[in-house]
């Protein structure tokens, strides 16, 4: 009986710190131990206003990194898209594909050369001999 007492309390504990995750990060910090949170959890209860300023916190905390976080990479993408020069970018395009072409001919150079003396030193016989 007693550990299921015990065992409801952790859970409404656990229930207690996920509504409040700057407490969270004040532990993580190393600012306050999980014993002294608890025990301040059980003897002031969770209406106390000892918990007032992880309340404002969680509220705003909870709204700027879920719409904040998705709008900020799409408002940084929108903004790029925006400041491109379609030239600047055509230019940029046009000379990639001649570096990409020059390179693929310099390899293409290069492997023909290997296959050449490949094929000169070992098709042939090392003794010719021919008919009359």
């Amino acid at each position: 009986m007693a550990n299921q007492n015990a065992q409801s309390s952790i859970n409404e504990f656990k229930q207690f710190i996920k509504r409040h995750p700057k407490l969270i990060s004040e532990v993580r910090k190393q600012e306050k131990s999980w014993q002294e949170v608890y025990e301040n959890w059980v003897l002031l209860g969770e209406d106390d206003s000892i918990w007032d300023p992880y309340r404002e916190k969680e509220a705003s905390a909870e709204n700027e990194p879920d719409a904040g976080g998705k709008n900020d990479f799409i408002s940084k993408m929108v903004t790029a898209v925006r400041k491109m020069d379609a030239n600047q970018m055509n230019e940029q395009i046009n000379k990639m594909s001649q570096s990409i072409s020059s390179l693929q001919s310099l390899l293409s150079q290069f492997s023909s050369g290997s296959q050449k003396q490949q094929n000169q030193s070992g098709g042939e016989h090392p003794f010719s001999f021919r008919k009359d």
